[in-house]
C-alpha cells in the first residue's frame, strides 16, 4: 500500500512538473553587431536552433526556401523539369535533381537514426525549423523579400526538411556529385532519361577547395596558436557561408560560419580553439564492378550466387497539374547503380557498376561539430573527429591557445586498405584509378572491411587516416595528406585517402613556398615568425606562382614579336599579382591555362624528393616556344574580340555586381598558383566571381580569449534590400577585416540596435 501511494505521488509530481515550470518551448535573444553578424544566446539547444533559424531566414529567406524545395524533390513542380539546378557544385536539370533526392534520401531511416542520437540534436533541428517558421509568421506574406514573395515554395518547414538538408550536405562531395550518373543508370534496352555530363567531377577545376594554415608555438610571435582559414566556396546558392555567434551559457560559446540550413557553427573558433576546413583529397565512395546474370541484367553474381537488384520507384510531381513523372532506379548490396560512359563504365548485358557512399545516412556530423565547438584544445578536436568519423568530406586544421596545431584528414572514408585495393582491382580499375577506387563486386571478400570499435560499419578507423600533431605548422590546399608540412612528408596510406608522392598543384606549392619565405624572413614582411597582421598580408598577397615561374621567360620570348605586341606590352606592365590595381593581369590569366597544357613545358620535371620546387624552368625554345607564342597570340585575339582592354587594372576586369555597383575583386584562379582564389565568369562587361574565397578568418588568442579578424567576401545577405548585401564585399575589395566581437562587453559595445528576444 505504501509503495502504491509513493508511486502515485511520484507520478503526480512528474505530471505536474511541466505545468509548474510552464514557459516558452523556444526562447532566444539576437544581438546584431557590425555588418549584420548575429549573436544568438539561449538557455538550451532548442532555443539556440530557434535563434539561428530565425536570424538566417532574416538574411537569406528566399535562398533557404528554395533549398528546402530542392531537397524535398520539388524543383520540377515549381520551376519546371527542364530548368537547371545547382546540385552541390554542378548544374543538373530539375527532374534529375528531384529523382535523386526522392530516391536517395531515406527519410524513415534518417528519423530512426535521429531518435538514437543525443536529445540535444533533435532539439537543435526542431528549434531551427521553429525559428524559420516564426520568421515567416512575423514577416507575413507581404514581408517576404521581393525575389520570392507570393511563391508557393515559401512554406513552413518541419524537422523532416532539416533532416533532408543535412543529408544533402554530407553527400555533397560524393553521391551528390555523381547524381546525374546515378539517376540515369538504366539496364540495357531502357533509354536514359537525360543526357549525361561530358566531364567527371574533379576532372576540371571548379574551385572546389580552400587553404588552411595552422601555426603553433614554434612559429608565432606570441607562442599561442594561430589559424588562417580561407575556404573557396560558391558566391551564390546554398553553399554560401553565413556568420553567427552561438552561446548557451555553461554549454557552448562558439563563433564562425555555417551553410544554408546548418543549425550550428561548422568552421570558426571558441575561447580556446580555432579551426578551419579544406576539402579533402580522400574519396568517400568506391565503385564496384558487378558480373551480371546473362539472362537478366538486373541480377548480379556474388561468390557465384545470384542476387536480384533492389528497385527504387520514384514519382516526381509536375507543374500545372500535369501527370507526375515516374522513374525506377536500381541498387545492389553495395549501393545504387551508376553509369559513366565517358569513363567506359556502362551498363551492359554482362557487366554493370554500383557505388557505395561512406556518408550515406551519416548522422554523426552534428555530433562532431558540436564537440569541436566545445573543445578546449586541439587534442579534443582530434578526439571529436576520430571518435565520430562524422566529418563528411573536409580536412580539419586547428590551433589552440597552448600553441598546439592539428591537421586531421579524418573523415567518413571507405575502409579499403592498400592491399585490398590491389587485390580487388579489376581490369577496369586502373583506367579510373586517378578518379576513384573500383573494386571487384563479384567477391564478397572485396567489400569494405569492418573494424570493430569504429563509429559506423565499414568505415576506415581514424588510426589508419592521416593525423598531424605539431608545434610549428600544418597546411593544406586540397592536395592529399602527403605534404601538409614540407619538412616531414607523411607515410603512404590507402589510395582511398588520395595520392602519395605525386606532383602537387601550383596552389599547394605556392602556399608552401610562402610559408618557407616567412620562416626564413625572405618575404619582406619582417622577422621570421607569424603574427595576425602578417598572416592577413600573406592571405591576401595575391601572388601567382605561375607568374613567378613563367612571366620573365614569356616576356623575353614575346619581346619584339609584332603578332603579340599588345599582349606583350600588357605583360610588361604586370606586377605578377592579382590585386585590384594590377595592370595586365587579365592577359596572363587568360593565357596560362592553355600554355600550362603544352607538353615538355618544363626543363626540370617533377621530383618527389623536391616536390615544392618542381617542376620548374620554363622552356621557351623550339616547338614549345612556338606553341607558347601561338597561345599568347590566340589570347590576345580573343580578349580584343571580347572588348577587353589588355592593360586594364584587374579590379576593372574582375568585380562583384551589387545592383548598379561594380565592386573590384582581388584574387585569381588557383590554376595560376594564386592562394586567394577567385573564379569568375563573363558578365556585365567583365568577369564576376562565382566561386572562391568566402569566409576568411585569421584567429589567434590572448589571455582573455580569441582575437579574431574575418571578412565574408560576398556579405551576409542575398537580399538586395538588406544593408548587409554588399557591405563586407566592399571590405574584402579593400583587403580589410572585421575584428569580431566575442565577449559580452565587446558585443554590447558594437551592438547595432536593440537586442531582440523571440519566444514561443
Amino acid at each position: 500500500m505504501r509503495k502504491t501511494a509513493l508511486g502515485a505521488l511520484a507520478l503526480a509530481m512528474l505530471i505536474g512538473a511541466p505545468a509548474q515550470a510552464k514557459g516558452p518551448r523556444y526562447r532566444a535573444s539576437i544581438t546584431r553587431t557590425s555588418y549584420g553578424i548575429p549573436h544568438i544566446k539561449a538557455a538550451n539547444w532548442g532555443g539556440a536552433g530557434y535563434g539561428i533559424g530565425y536570424a538566417y531566414a532574416e538574411d537569406n529567406l528566399c535562398l533557404l526556401a528554395e533549398e528546402f524545395a530542392t531537397v524535398a524533390g520539388d524543383r520540377s513542380r515549381f520551376w519546371g523539369p527542364t530548368e537547371k539546378a545547382t546540385l552541390g557544385f554542378e548544374k543538373i536539370d530539375n527532374l534529375s535533381s528531384d529523382v535523386f533526392f526522392r530516391a536517395m534520401i531515406d527519410l524513415p531511416a534518417l528519423k530512426r537514426g535521429l531518435a538514437k542520437r543525443p536529445p540535444r540534436e533533435m532539439a537543435l533541428l526542431a528549434g531551427y525549423a521553429a525559428g524559420y517558421n516564426r520568421l515567416l509568421k512575423d514577416r507575413g506574406p507581404a514581408g517576404v523579400p521581393e525575389a520570392c514573395r507570393g511563391k508557393p515554395w515559401v512554406r513552413p518547414i518541419t524537422t523532416d526538411d532539416m533532416l533532408r538538408i543535412g543529408e544533402k550536405q554530407v553527400l555533397l562531395a560524393s553521391s551528390l556529385a555523381l547524381a546525374a550518373f546515378i539517376v540515369n543508370a538504366q539496364p540495357p534496352g531502357k533509354p536514359q532519361a537525360a543526357s549525361l555530363p561530358d566531364t567527371f567531377p574533379g576532372d576540371r577545376d571548379i574551385g572546389f577547395g580552400s587553404n588552411g594554415w595552422a601555426f603553433g608555438a614554434e612559429a608565432t610571435t606570441t607562442g599561442k596558436g594561430l589559424v588562417v582559414g580561407n575556404p573557396h566556396f560558391p558566391w551564390n546558392g546554398p553553399s554560401r557561408f553565413w556568420e553567427m555567434h552561438v552561446t548557451i551559457p555553461g554549454e557552448i560559446d562558439v563563433m564562425g560560419v555555417g551553410l544554408a540550413g546548418t543549425p550550428l557553427v561548422a568552421l570558426g573558433f571558441n575561447k580556446d580553439v580555432a579551426w578551419t576546413h579544406t576539402v579533402t583529397a580522400a574519396q568517400h565512395f568506391t565503385g564496384f564492378e558487378l558480373q551480371l546474370d546473362p539472362s537478366d541484367p538486373t541480377t548480379y553474381l556474388v561468390d557465384g550466387k545470384p542476387e536480384k537488384m533492389r528497385t527504387i520507384n520514384v514519382s516526381v510531381p509536375m507543374p500545372d497539374g500535369k501527370a507526375p513523372v515516374t522513374r525506377t532506379l536500381y541498387a545492389s548490396r553495395f549501393g545504387p547503380m551508376l553509369t559513366i560512359p565517358l569513363l567506359g563504365l556502362g551498363w551492359k548485358a554482362d557487366k554493370a557498376y554500383a557505388m557505395r557512399d561512406a556518408n550515406y545516412d551519416n548522422d554523426r556530423s552534428i555530433t562532431a561539430w558540436i564537440a569541436i565547438g566545445k573543445a578546449k584544445s586541439v587534442a579534443e578536436v582530434k578526439a571529436a573527429v576520430s571518435s565520430t568519423l562524422g566529418i563528411p568530406w573536409v580536412n580539419t586544421i586547428a590551433a589552440d591557445r597552448n600553441g598546439d596545431v592539428l591537421h586531421a584528414d579524418v573523415t567518413a572514408a571507405p575502409n579499403v586498405s592498400i592491399a585490398k585495393a590491389k587485390d580487388c582491382a579489376t581490369p577496369t580499375s586502373a583506367a579510373v584509378a586517378n578518379r576513384f577506387v573500383l573494386l571487384d563486386g563479384r567477391r564478397s571478400a572485396c567489400d569494405w572491411d569492418d573494424t570493430p570499435g569504429t563509429a559506423a560499419k565499414r568505415l576506415m578507423p581514424a588510426s589508419e587516416q592521416a593525423i598531424w600533431e605539431r608545434r610549428d605548422y600544418v597546411a593544406n590546399s586540397n592536395d592529399s595528406y602527403w605534404l601538409s608540412n614540407a619538412s616531414a612528408p607523411y607515410r603512404q596510406l590507402s589510395p582511398v585517402l588520395g595520392t602519395w608522392g605525386t606532383q602537387r598543384t601550383l596552389r599547394t606549392r605556392s602556399g608552401l613556398v610562402e610559408l618557407a619565405r616567412r620562416f626564413d624572413g625572405s618575404d619582406g614582411l619582417g622577422g621570421t615568425k607569424v603574427d595576425q597582421a602578417k598572416a592577413e598580408q600573406m592571405a591576401f598577397a595575391n601572388k601567382s606562382l605561375a607568374a613567378e615561374l613563367a612571366l620573365d621567360p614569356v616576356r623575353a620570348l614575346c619581346a619584339g614579336k609584332p603578332e603579340v605586341a599588345q599582349a606583350c606590352a600588357a605583360l610588361a606592365l604586370w606586377d605578377g599579382r592579382y590585386n585590384v590595381d594590377s595592370r595586365g593581369a587579365g592577359v596572363f590569366a587568360a593565357f596560362w591555362p592553355a600554355a600550362s597544357r603544352i607538353a615538355g613545358l618544363w626543363q626540370v620535371p617533377f621530383d618527389p624528393a623536391d616536390p615544392v620546387h618542381t617542376p620548374r624552368g620554363l622552356v621557351t625554345s623550339g616547338e614549345v616556344g612556338t606553341k607558347l607564342l601561338k597561345a599568347l597570340a590566340d589570347t590576345q585575339a580573343r580578349l580584343l574580340a571580347g572588348g577587353m582592354k589588355l592593360d586594364a587594372r584587374w579590379g576593372e576586369t574582375q568585380f562583384a555586381v551589387r545592383g548598379a555597383e561594380h565592386i573590384p575583386v582581388h584574387g585569381g584562379d588557383g590554376l595560376l598558383g594564386v592562394l586567394n582564389v577567385q573564379q569568375s565568369a563573363p558578365e556585365a562587361g567583365g568577369f564576376v566571381p562565382y566561386h572562391g574565397s568566402s569566409y576568411v578568418q585569421v584567429v589567434t588568442f590572448d589571455d582573455a580569449g580569441p582575437v579574431a579578424d574575418a571578412v565574408l567576401s560576398y556579405s551576409q545577405s542575398t537580399d538586395p534590400a538588406s544593408p548587409h548585401y554588399a557591405d563586407q564585399t566592399r571590405l574584402y575589395s579593400a583587403k580589410k577585416f572585421v575584428r569580431l566581437p566575442f565577449s559580452a562587453a565587446a558585443i554590447a559595445a558594437d551592438a547595432q540596435g536593440e537586442t531582440r528576444t523571440i519566444s514561443e
